[in-house]
């Protein structure tokens, strides 16, 4: 039996992945920058999730996706429930690893700093993740998993290309965790509006069910 494939951008992401458990694709989108009026694509998005998160975010139900998307409550609900959560980044631009990771941690960095959780202990947390991605080269369809496990504040990144062997590293600095899924599903401070917006439609339309 084959899955149909849901295309994002030309490129195909599964309904469904199982990790621990079986998880379905919520959200989609593109990661992009406009030059000169031209549109840059740099990534894919999807976002799996346990379909019980829609029990953590009762509140909502009724609440049409445009208004989630500006809820940074809403987000905030989303990133803590404890459900097993799956971000599969594939690249459409190639790029160096470097300068993947300096955006990620500007962006971690940033969130930590401004939430005054920016301590020694996150400074080498976020710079092994860095070093990690540092030496990687992101050609085209290179692909980057985030797996953030439901009941633990760890996360494990991968990464694999074309002609090598899986990288992974795991990160066990809590609040460095909490930032980089914000850094992906933190609401109108999202690094993609586009997987923010198909992410909140699919849970407005799942909570009306």
């Amino acid at each position: 039996m084959t899955t149909e494939m849901i295309m994002v951008d030309e490129v195909p992401f599964p309904p469904q992945i199982t990790t621990t458990k079986p998880l379905s694709l919520l959200g989609h989108g593109i990661t992009d920058i406009e030059i000169h009026f031209l549109q840059i694509k740099f990534t894919a998005i999807g976002v799996y999730l346990e379909p019980e998160v829609v029990g953590h975010l009762q509140q909502w139900k009724g609440k049409p996706g445009n208004v989630l998307a500006e809820d940074d409550n809403f987000f905030e609900a989303l990133i803590n429930a404890p459900v097993e959560k799956f971000l599969r980044v594939v690249v459409i631009k190639e790029i160096k690893g470097s300068q993947y990771g300096v955006q990620l941690e500007s962006a971690v960095r940033d969130r930590l700093a401004a939430d005054d959780k920016y301590e020694e202990e996150e400074e080498e947390a976020l710079e092994k993740v860095v070093e990690f991605f540092q030496s990687k080269y992101f050609k085209k369809d290179s692909v980057i998993t985030y797996h953030f496990p439901a009941n633990s504040a760890t996360a494990e990144i991968a990464f694999t290309t074309e002609g090598k062997e899986e990288a992974k590293i795991k990160v066990e600095n809590a609040n460095v965790v909490e930032m980089i899924k914000k850094w992906y599903l933190g609401g109108t401070r999202g690094v993609s509006a586009t997987t923010i917006s198909s992410l909140t439609n699919t849970l407005s339309a799942e909570l009306c069910k």
